[in-house]
């Protein structure tokens, strides 16, 4: 057992249990937001205690069985106790606010007494801070219960989420794809209803390429606005912290919550001062008439690659001209000469690392390079950190001249914002869709906002024909979030473009939906009498697997042609799409990955199976897959 899986896993399992006896009564929380939850709880249909037990009830179904989306640490094992206190305290003086009583995850490179940081490595398994990191202490303070630290990709470097301490964490709108990075652990938890709302970093893109990638709302904050204190850092000049939800208002809740000055971050005196006194109250559904938006043309790429996440990025700004938006081209004049040198990762990340060891009794390692030696690091970003590692010294010429590259990107930003009048600049989030596990992932626009320290928000955009979520990216000035929130939520209040993933469903009794079968009988023309085609189908609606086994009887080996499963409802005759007996086969069994854009075609009875033999070669002896009314709950 790997170290901290009995932290994790054990926790987990200590109160499945108890959860999945509960939940056969429990309020269902799936896309549920925080103000439905506030509301329920006003109410009395449900409390804190059962909302943590509807939480862990889903966890223990989906990341840890099931698709094993894999996008959890630790579970904290007080969340319980400390929910039960809040519902006493609820019902005596009132709730605290809009987070009282609830359940939120945070990334495990944020700092949470009582819980490791690990920040995705074996090498930190065990390194226990001595408190809570600045918004999580504001978080709790608000009420709010920390149910779990979510993976990572290791160090934060990276946009995949693989790492030596929590694995490899999957997308829960397509299994076989990354949920983006490094903040993926808490995008797929977030995503798949194990949570309302997390916590995220963003050092480039961090936060917003997760929210890409599973249908997210993911805010970089203005550099000053909210504090880094206790956050495992990757780059001192680039580190945020902040919110990934399902709804911009459940972002502007966690805003609200956790912006502010903090005198162990220095540089949040920048915004003192400059925060809005309730991010929530800046929400109007018809913030974007008469706004200007402009379009940052030269960040949709131009490789064919980029032409998908294009189109879907180009039909939201159509629908940003019909709420009546002016959207307009802008560009940032010599955006790729100001851009070339600006990354501050490679320079600081050591040094940063190493700095935060050292504050820490007891760490397991005190720097970064005996991780490293201690082959203590995942394949995916042991050669990065091992060249990061080798740098002697922050102070180089090259370094300084990094820094004023990154005055000159803020300075021409801004100078675009005043010269074209825009309210906010429009690009991708990525310019690809999320990549295959296993394969790099490309097409980031993380560095404009990274590097000018302006805020961007990343909402959905639409879904790809294969039904993977693209992100549309709206750039700010400096401190005006509350103009980003208002034209993301104008936009998503007309479109509701977000779609929930298949893989996390709602629980029925306390348990994942059972899978389906499919029963389908062929009638056998053209061959020997008593010639059979026997099969059974079954559907896993959390995994998208379809299982099969498939015999012929009757039917010589030499007249099979092959077994299809084809597009089409009754009487229609459609393409074929997965062959389960190939030619002179009369027996065969296996597994069907189902993309999710096929799931709903199949429940509803729109594919059909087809027998070709010498004696029938034209497929007449088909039959419907139709779900069986035998199937049911677990």
């Amino acid at each position: 057992m790997r170290p901290l899986a009995r932290c994790g896993v054990a926790a987990v399992l200590l109160c499945a249990t108890q959860a999945i006896a509960a939940a056969q009564h429990q309020f269902e929380v799936v896309d549920k937001t925080i103000s439905d939850l506030q509301e329920a709880m006003r109410a009395g249909t449900v409390t804190a205690v059962q909302l943590v037990d509807a939480y862990l009830a889903r966890i223990d179904a989906y990341d840890r069985k099931g698709p094993r989306i894999n996008s959890i640490i630790a579970i904290n094992p007080k969340a319980r106790e400390e929910a039960a206190a809040l519902d006493r305290e609820r019902a005596a003086r009132g709730p605290r606010g809009p987070l009282h009583g609830i359940p939120l995850v945070i990334k495990d490179n944020i700092d949470m007494a009582g819980l490791p940081t690990t920040a995705g490595s074996l090498a930190f398994a065990t390194l226990f801070p001595a408190d809570d990191a600045f918004q999580v202490k504001k978080l709790r303070e608000a009420g709010a219960v920390i149910l779990a630290k979510t993976n990572l990709q290791e160090l934060a470097s990276g946009y995949v989420t693989v790492g030596s301490m929590g694995g490899q964490t999957k997308n829960p709108y397509d299994l076989t794809r990354n949920p983006g990075g490094s903040s993926g652990g808490t995008g797929a938890a977030v995503a798949a209803n194990f949570a309302v709302a997390g916590l995220g970093t963003d050092t480039c893109g961090s936060i917003r390429t997760p929210a890409s990638h599973n249908a997210l709302v993911g805010l970089r904050s203005t550099m000053g606005l909210a504090s880094r204190d206790g956050v495992f850092p990757m780059s001192h000049s680039q580190d945020i912290a902040g919110p990934l939800a399902r709804t911009v208002a459940d972002v502007a809740a966690l805003l609200d919550a956790t912006a502010g000055v903090d005198a162990a971050d220095p540089v949040t005196k920048l915004g003192e001062g400059r925060a809005a006194k309730n991010y929530r109250d800046a929400l109007k559904a018809d913030a974007l008439k008469g706004a200007r938006i402009g379009v940052l043309r030269n960040l949709f790429g131009t490789a064919p690659e980029d032409n998908e996440a294009g189109a879907v990025v180009r039909r939201a700004l159509d629908q940003l001209k019909q709420q009546g938006a002016e959207v307009i081209d802008v560009t940032i004049p010599g955006y790729d000469d100001i851009m070339t040198g600006t990354s501050l990762i490679d320079a600081e990340f050591k040094f940063d690392i190493n700095e935060y060891l050292s504050r820490v009794p007891n760490a397991p390692v005190r720097t970064l390079g005996e991780a490293i030696d201690g082959g203590l690091l995942h394949a995916a970003v042991e050669p990065s950190s091992r060249r990061r590692n080798a740098a002697e010294t922050l102070e180089t010429d090259a370094y300084r001249r990094a820094l004023a590259r990154r005055e000159a990107v803020r300075q021409a930003a801004t100078a675009a914002f005043d010269e074209h009048r825009v309210d906010a600049m429009a690009y991708p989030t990525m310019r690809r869709k999320p990549a295959l596990i296993g394969e790099g992932q490309a097409g980031s626009n993380c560095s404009l906002s990274a590097v000018s320290g302006l805020p961007a928000l990343s909402v959905p955009a639409g879904m790809t024909n294969d039904g993977l979520p693209i992100g549309l990216e709206l750039l700010g000035r400096a401190f005006e979030e509350s103009k980003l929130l208002a034209l993301a939520y104008s936009y998503e209040q007309a479109t509701h473009t977000r779609q929930p993933p298949f893989s996390a469903p709602a629980l029925v009794n306390g348990r994942a939906p059972a899978p389906q079968d499919f029963s389908v009988n062929v009638a056998v023309s053209g061959e020997s009498r008593g010639a059979n085609l026997r099969t059974g189908f079954r559907f896993d609606p959390a995994t998208g697997e379809l299982k099969y086994w498939v015999k012929s009887t009757g039917i010589p080996a030499g007249r099979m042609l092959g077994v299809w499963i084809q597009r089409g409802g009754t009487g229609e005759a459609g393409p074929t799409v997965y062959q389960v007996l190939t030619r002179g086969e009369l027996d065969a069994s296996g597994v069907i990955p189902l993309p999710p854009s096929e799931h709903a075609r199949l429940r509803e009875g729109r594919f059909y199976l087809a027998l070709y033999t010498v004696g029938s070669p034209l497929g007449k002896a088909r039959a419907q897959l139709s779900p069986s009314s035998s199937s049911g709950a677990r």
